[in-house]
């Protein structure tokens, strides 16, 4: 008898993938399908915009479950800074080219052929989008999030294959995915069983990351998370920018630096001086929790990057704008230098065609070099646009011109207190 699907569709990738199926489900192959995906926000700002980034809560602070730093009611340094006349709490990355994709060798075959990328001249957020800010966002609008309405039974069923039986109706409730320990190892070869570190949980959400009994009461500058590529866009488009490209996103991570493997240079992770907040010990039942961190880390807790970005490597994963699909980079190859690029027109996954998809970068606090070694700049991810995850976080980005253009107040400064 088939077994019933949650309506995450989650399932497991063709057993060829290796390693790269494993680290596909920590970098959220598990899928929430909820309903309509609305655009991607144009690269334009609206005359009236003003600074969207607003101050976070004066809630108490709480520890940190890794226990070795405070956490997380006190902005990290620079938080809310301009640059020059630029928007605030962004970085402005100059105009340029890349070699954007698997520049060392030792990535999967998505992040390849390596080629050219231009890029005009653009701002990004120096850190990853706070759960004060996307709170903010909230009160302002009333948005209702992925992972707070219930699923639609019509909207699952038209992703998955055909013959595949709907799920029970508790299964519609608002849910997301959380991130479980297990008790001791487990198999992570071909063909192991995401389920046993993995739960769809009823009442997960961004207030609640991991389930309900959860609160971000006294976490404003933890990433926000549990928001799904709609979310993000929405949240974007408020705050007057945009999710970045992926090649935006891959120039930003790695600050300036040209055939390198990490987003700080070619030296291999330190756990006693951590570059990032990933996972330490043996995955998925012993974090040893050496950086400082059991889970996700306020924004700004490791050092920047060449072009002054935090966590651009590990903590959360961040969406970018384009659709994913496995030949993009062969068909932009055949190209020469590419201008710009926005992504393909659409998506197609071989390992789920029925299932569009947007791509995800930098890793998060799951990865691991003995599990998901995706915290890389080229590594490249992919999941559907309404999958929402402990995991998945975001930040903006909007182009010069268009900040230039749109004649936004320069004096409406982020207030970092």
């Amino acid at each position: 008898m088939p077994k019933e699907p949650l309506p995450s569709t989650a399932r497991r990738y063709s057993t060829e993938l290796g390693l790269g199926a494993l680290a596909l489900i920590l970098a959220g192959g598990l899928w929430l399908r909820r309903g309509a995906r609305p655009a991607p926000a144009p690269d334009t700002l609206p005359a009236s915009t003003v600074d969207a980034t607003p101050a976070a809560s004066s809630s108490a602070a709480a520890p940190s479950e890794g226990g070795a730093r405070a956490c997380c009611d006190k902005p990290p340094p620079r938080f809310g800074e301009r640059e020059g006349d630029g928007p605030p709490g962004m970085v402005a990355i100059p105009a340029g080219e890349l070699a954007m994709g698997d520049v060392v060798g030792d990535g999967l075959a998505w992040e390849r052929p390596v080629h050219r990328v231009r890029l005009d001249a653009f701002y990004i957020d120096m850190v990853e989008v706070t759960n004060a800010q996307f709170a903010a966002f909230v009160a302002a609008t009333g948005y209702r999030t992925t992972a707070e309405k219930p699923a639609k039974l019509v909207d699952i069923m038209r992703q998955l294959p055909p013959g595949t039986p709907p799920p029970s109706p508790e299964k519609l409730r608002p849910s997301s995915l959380v991130f479980k320990k297990t008790a001791g190892p487990v198999p992570l070869g071909p063909g192991a069983d995401w389920s046993r570190w993995w739960d769809y949980v009823q009442g997960a959400d961004w207030r609640h990351p991991s389930g309900p009994t959860d609160t971000i009461e006294g976490r404003d500058y933890l990433p926000v998370v549990q928001v799904s590529w709609d979310d993000a866009s929405a949240y974007c488009a408020w705050a007057g920018r945009r999710l970045p490209t992926e090649a935006e996103w891959e120039r930003a991570a790695r600050g300036g630096l040209e055939g390198t493997k990490y987003t700080w240079g070619s030296a291999p992770f330190a756990p006693k001086a951590a570059q990032a907040n990933i996972w330490q010990g043996a995955f998925p039942y012993d974090n040893t929790r050496e950086d400082g961190f059991e889970t996700t880390a306020p924004v700004g807790s490791f050092p920047a990057n060449g072009f002054g970005l935090y966590d651009m490597a590990g903590n959360v994963w961040e969406w970018c704008s384009d659709w994913y699909r496995g030949d993009s980079y062969a068909t932009d190859a055949r190209k020469g230098v590419v201008a710009n690029p926005a992504g393909p027109a659409d998506s197609l996954d071989p390992d789920e065609p029925h299932t569009p998809k947007r791509v995800i970068r930098g890793g998060s606090f799951l990865c691991s070099d003995t599990y998901c070694a995706s915290y890389r700049p080229s590594a490249r991810m992919k999941t559907s646009p309404d999958s929402a995850t402990n995991h998945q976080g975001l930040r903006c980005a909007v182009s010069v011109a268009a900040w230039k253009k749109s004649g936004a107040p320069r004096d409406a400064g982020r207030d970092a207190k």
